[in-house]
């Protein structure tokens, strides 16, 4: 059975136009909301990380700054102890 009607449009009128319109634009503003709150979360979320990581970072360097001083206090007592057996030696000698 082969349709024989054609479905006509209803007249559009340009409030109807204006209507749907302004309903496609109240939606994408909604869809745009949820973004912004979305990356505002986001953005917040990284904040954390970047805070987070500088404190890491700065709880590193107090290491490397202690690491580093007592190296160098250990590096003072070896040429301390190196001298004193340098004496040990040259008195044993004499």
């Amino acid at each position: 059975m082969t349709p024989t009607a054609d479905i006509l449009p209803f007249p559009e009128k340009p409030e109807d136009r204006l209507r749907r319109a302004l309903r496609a634009l109240d939606a994408a503003l909604d869809e745009q909301r949820v973004a912004v709150a979305g990356l505002r979360r986001e953005l917040g979320a990284l904040s954390g990380a970047v805070e987070g990581l500088g404190g890491s970072l700065q709880a590193y360097s107090r290491g490397l700054a202690e690491t580093q001083e007592a190296v160098l206090k250990a590096h003072a007592e070896a040429r301390q102890l190196e001298t004193t057996a340098d004496a040990m030696l040259a008195a044993c000698r004499a």
